[in-house]
């Protein structure tokens, strides 16, 4: 194994949105060096978590554990819960303290909002949604920085809507650097466009 990417997991998770990318860190297909990545899901506690999709997922370990060092990445999915308070700003309040340590973080829809408001969109390059519901939440500045992409590589930080997995996940493995330029691309074509010569390239690879 590379090293451990790190999966935050709470109640009302969107199952479909970090799937791409936890697969393939973790099969370690096509990627420039053999081997992948442990996956070590983080939850606010010990206790079982319920995913939108009905999935019951019991965290490796829990937040207060979690620390950059050791650390290749910190995936934050989205959930209902981003929207319906301040339960999960513990997760946004670790991401900083990750970006502070130069280690990568991907937020994808919900999420999203949750840097937002911690203050973490103001100063990079980002997407979401669309800019007005980051503009919803209180304390963002970040206007100014926000890409209208599918998905967006700003410094250490990986931003994404929640329709968008697949390009979630290509900018997540341009920041780790797993795949050279021509599997990179092809891989997001074949997992976003079903391109057949994109797969002739990856078993190439």
């Amino acid at each position: 194994m590379k090293g451990i990417v790190h999966h935050a997991v709470y109640d009302t998770l969107a199952d479909w949105e970090t799937g791409h990318a936890t697969a393939h860190l973790r099969n370690g297909s096509y990627q420039r060096e053999p081997g992948g990545y442990e996956v070590v899901t983080v939850g606010l506690t010990a206790d079982p978590i319920l995913t939108m999709g009905g999935l019951r997922i019991t965290p490796d370990i829990t937040l207060a554990e979690l620390s950059p060092a050791g650390s290749a990445l910190l995936i934050l999915p989205g959930a209902e819960l981003w929207d319906g308070g301040d339960a999960l700003a513990p997760f946004a309040r670790k991401a900083r303290e990750f970006l502070e340590a130069g280690v990568p973080v991907g937020a994808i829809c919900g999420a999203t909002a949750g840097l937002a408001r911690e203050g973490l969109l103001d100063d990079r390059d980002h997407t979401s949604a669309v800019v007005h519901y980051l503009q919803a939440q209180e304390g963002y500045k970040g206007a100014g920085r926000y890409l209208d992409k599918d998905a967006v590589l700003g410094g250490d930080l990986v931003t994404a809507g929640p329709t968008e997995p697949v390009a979630f996940a290509r900018e997540i493995f341009r920041r780790l650097d797993i795949y050279t330029p021509e599997v990179l691309d092809a891989w997001f074509r074949l997992f976003s466009k079903s391109d057949p010569t994109a797969f002739e390239v990856l078993m190439a690879a």
